[in-house]
This record gives structure tokens, sequence and C-alpha cells, in this order.
């Protein structure tokens, strides 16, 4: 039996001579500068008073990372012609030992250098998103049970953060002490203002309040210099409609947001400084309120000063609210908002940017603004509707969009219209997927695709658009159905749809079908930066992409074609250069 070590330096030392070749395999799992032996990403998850017994540790890392690669490695067989489905992930679900390690190998194959294992890290990603993305709704869901304190806010906007970022390393405990240096800014600022205010004595963490409202307004003048004059934070008027002014990490970067955004960065400073402003859902545009009335008075909406935290901290009278949005409004509309209801306006936000993307067609945000809405309120017909509607219309988890459907029926049988024809086209999918005959091969030298002039893993120009492009797949003639054609003015090109037609993965994130006669060799190939290269591509040499072994299966000769043309396009003009 091995004996127990009691630091990771011990554990270079401590392993069997015959473990060293697979030891120095994992290079991304140990750091090793001088004789200290490290785990960067994976240290912060023990504590340093807890004894570890880390040749345990480090067999049980290695055997994780063996695990997760052999299930990254079989995605592409499984799944290359279809979206992963449902239950496509059960694999990892299932599997044994701590999550950390598992995910930490999947960061491991995403971090690799290169431009090569493009295959493995296409997967690796969507694995680790979808492992994230389920840790976070499950915690989103479990944080929705709590009550209410101000600090909540700020902890329920990062998890919508983390969500919609699964991938990004960030953290409450981050944020909070970005926002912590902040406030030491301000109170900076505040000691030259009242070097006696009672929020200087404050201690971090504590939910002190000052209680008059003279020492209140300095605290608040103190905040709007520093934030707005010092650290130049700014409503986002230019560029209004991003998502990422909605993302907690993103503000703090970019110092910039929206109204809800900035508000909840200014309320969340302005209670470690003891005062206790309130969040207002007013309509078409996030505000604070701040009380200016005694406390156990009966108040009514004109005790208070609303404040703008989008407008550089500007403070309004009731009057003056009801001009910024040029429209008079009930006085309900300006009562104080749950967490759950701020996170409802932040997704909603979300949702209808998601609604507006035009060129990401995976519709990545609508997808999870959905998944974060449906988490908060879970019966909304019309959400779940739109989710159905959305699986079906981008073929993905037929299962699930019947499960989906079963649900808004049991909900609302007054809309089996369009569940009723949902569910029909659905199974109609599934019932295609099961008659799918297999791969279909296709070889050039075949008298059908004599005129095929270009390859998949090309870097190609299109002649008209400009855009650049790669080829991962292509058909003898047009396939697309008459409407298409008719839509896409395919008759007026001079060889029409007789003449091949290429799958093209766009640099801008697009997919498209491109006639041959509009292609042309791109002389400056470069990589295309398409979120699904991956999917068809093992590696960028530079002039080309090589198709991973799912894509050269369907291509078999795709490849020597592809080498002739470099040698004669691009070997040519490197020796007209010289």
């Amino acid at each position: 039996m091995a004996a127990a070590v009691d630091s990771p330096m011990e554990v270079v030392q401590a392993l069997p001579e015959e473990a060293a070749p697979e030891a120095a395999g994992l290079s991304c799992l140990v750091n090793l500068p001088g004789e200290v032996l490290e785990w960067p990403s994976l240290m912060k998850h023990y504590s340093p008073t807890d004894y570890v017994n880390w040749l345990e540790e480090y067999k049980v890392r290695q055997k994780a990372g063996v695990e997760a690669r052999k299930i990254v490695a079989s995605f592409s067989k499984r799944f290359f012609s279809e979206h992963v489905p449902c239950n496509g992930f059960s694999d990892i679900e299932n599997l044994e030992g701590p999550e950390i390690f598992f995910e930490d190998e999947l960061v491991c194959i995403l971090n690799m250098e290169g431009r090569k294992a493009l295959t493995w890290k296409y997967y690796a990603k969507k694995i680790l998103y979808y492992l994230r993305q389920q840790k976070i709704l499950n915690n989103l869901k479990a944080f929705l049970q709590h009550s209410d304190d101000y600090e909540s806010y700020l902890e329920g906007a990062v998890f919508i953060d983390q969500y919609c970022n699964p991938l990004s390393e960030i953290s409450l405990g981050d944020i909070q002490a970005q926002i912590g240096s902040i406030v030491e800014l301000v109170r900076k600022s505040l000691r030259g203002i009242n070097s006696r205010h009672p929020s200087l004595a404050f201690k971090a963490g504590e939910s002190s309040m000052v209680m008059e409202i003279e020492l209140q307004s300095q605290v608040l003048d103190a905040m709007n210099y520093v934030l707005y004059d010092q650290l130049k934070f700014k409503g986002n008027r230019m560029d209004y409609y991003n998502a990422l002014n909605l993302y907690m990490h993103q503000v703090l970067i970019r110092r910039t947001g929206i109204p809800i955004s900035m508000s909840l960065l200014y309320m969340t400073i302005a209670r470690q400084l003891g005062v206790p402003l309130e969040p207002v859902n007013f309509p078409s545009h996030f505000l604070l309120r701040w009380c200016q009335g005694a406390e156990g008075a009966n108040l009514d909406i004109f005790d208070y000063i609303y404040i703008d935290a989008f407008g550089k901290g500007r403070q309004l009278t009731v009057k003056e609210c009801e001009y910024l949005i040029g429209q008079h409004v009930t006085a309900a509309l300006y009562g104080v908002v749950n967490v759950k209801k701020v996170l409802q306006r932040m997704v909603g936000n979300l949702l209808s940017l998601g609604k507006r993307e035009g060129i990401d067609q995976s519709y990545q945000l609508l997808r999870d603004s959905l998944d974060l809405y449906l988490a908060m309120y879970p019966d909304q017909v019309q959400l779940l509707l739109l989710q159905a509607r959305l699986y079906f219309h981008l073929g993905i988890w037929p299962e699930k969009v019947l499960d989906i459907l079963q649900h808004i029926q049991t909900l609302d049988p007054g809309q089996h219209g369009a569940v009723g024809y949902l569910v029909q086209h659905t199974l109609e999918h599934i019932e295609r997927k099961k008659e799918d005959v297999g791969v279909e091969v296709k070889l050039r030298s075949h008298e059908k695709h004599r005129d095929v002039c270009y390859s998949i893993g090309l870097i190609m120009k299109h002649k008209r658009y400009g855009y650049n492009c790669v080829i991962y797949g292509w058909d003898p003639t047009c396939m697309m159905g008459h409407e298409w054609i008719r839509n896409m003015n395919v008759h007026s090109l001079p060889h029409g749809h007789h003449q091949p037609f290429y799958n093209v993965l766009v640099e801008d994130g697009s997919c498209r079908y491109a006639a041959q006669e509009n292609l042309e060799y791109n002389v400056e190939p470069q990589e295309i930066s398409h979120p699904d290269v991956g999917r068809y591509f093992s590696e960028f040499t530079g002039t080309h992409y090589i198709p991973n072994a799912e894509l050269e299966l369907r291509y078999p000769e795709d490849l020597e074609s592809v080498y002739e043309t470099v040698q004669n396009i691009y070997s040519a003009k490197k020796e007209n250069a010289e």
C-alpha cells in the first residue's frame, strides 16, 4: 500500500516509475516550477487546514482525466450528424468521482495550445457548458427559496451572469471584492467630506445603517464623485441593446451598463456604506428610491427621492420620474420590488435581446434566457411554447419538445391547435431520423461529381459578398427546394442551380450554401472563427483545415485533392514571392 503524502510536492517523489509516462502526459494537471508542485485551478477547492492525501488525490484526478477524455473522444462519432441530444450527457452525469476533477480536465483540453485538437475542444466546450449550466440552474432554484435581503439582489444577478457565461470564471466572491474596492475609494472620498462620518467605522460584512438624511446625502455625494467622475462609470447609451450591459462582471470591467445593472451596483455600494436604497421596477427605466420620511411613518411616493444610477446618480422627484419616461404612471409602480421580480426583469431584457439575434443561428442567448425565466416561472405557457418552437426550428431535442408540449396541454388545453401542429411535425421528425440510412459517402472520382472543383477544408472567399469561409460539404447540384431557389434568385446565376453548391462556415458565425461560380480561393487563408469549426475539422494548418474522422469518412477523396490545391496555389505563390 502506498504511503500517504502530506503535500502536492511529494506526489512526484511518491509516483512509481511505471506511472511516469502517464504523469508526464498530464501536463495540464500539474505544474512543476522548481521544486513546488501546484494545481493552480484546483487548490481553491482545498482548505489549508485540512489533511489531504495528495497521492490518492492525484490518482483520483488522473482517473477522472482519463474518463473525461474517453467521453470527449466518443462524442464526435456519436453526435456528428445531430445536435447532442438531451440524454447525450447521461454518461457524464453518472460519472463517479469529484466533478471538479472532470471539469478541470475539460478546461485543460480547451486550453491546449495551437490549432490542433479542434474537435476535442469543440465537444469539451459543449460538455463543460452543459455541466456548469446545470449546476448554476440548480443553485439558482435553491437561491429563489431564500428570504429577501439586499445582498441577494447582487447574488441573483451573478447567477444570471454565470448561466449565460458558463465558460467564464465568474464568482460572487470576485465581484464582491471588486465592489469592495470601490467602497474603499468612496470611504476615502467621504473622509475628505466628513472625517467623523459613521460609515467610516463600518466593518466589512456589517449591515449597519446611517440614520440621518444629511449623513446619507454625504455618502451619495461621495459615491457619485467616485463612480462617475473618478472611475468614469456611465450608462451605455451608445450600445444600449448589448447583453454585456446586463452581466455584472462586464459592468465592472467595461464600467458601463443599463439602468437595472447600474442600479444594482449603486444600491450594493450604498448599502455597504449605510444608505438603505431600494429597487423600483419603474417602467422603461429601472430606478432606486431613497426614503426622506421618518422611520415607521405612513409614507407615500412623495416621501422618497428617486435615483437614476444610469444617469450619473441624478436625484429625481415623482414628477421628474414621469418626465424621464414621458408618461404618467400609477403610485404602485413606485413601490419596492423583491429579488425575484428584479431577476425577472433582468432575464426579460435578455429574452428580448435573444429574440433580436440575427447572425447567431444557434440562438444561444434566447435559449439561455428562456431556461432562466422558466426556472423562476415554470408554468408560463407562452414561453414554454416559444421554447418548444425554438427547439423545433433548430431541429434539436425532439423528445424534449414533446415533453414541453404535453406540459403546455396540461396547463392550458386552449393551446391544442399550436400544440397539435408541433406534436405532429415533431413525431414526423423522429420517424425520419429512424429511417436515416447511415453515412452518405461522396467520391470525387464518381462521374456525377466531375464538375466539383473545390474540396472540404479549403479556405474560400465569396466573389460577390467578400466573406471568408471554409467548405465543410458539397453537392454536385443545388439540393435545396424550389422555394429556396426562387427566394435566393439562383436562376439569375449564369449556371443556375445546375452546378455544384457548397456548405460553408462563414467568419461571421453563419452557415451558408454557396454556388461554385460565386466562390474563389482565398489567396491569404486565415482561420475561420466559427463556433462549429471543431465539429467538422481537427486542425488548421495555416493554409487549410484537416477534416476530422467523421467528415473524412463522408468525403474520403477530398483530402488528397486539398493537398494538391494547396501545393499548386500557395506553394507557387510563396515561390513567386521569394
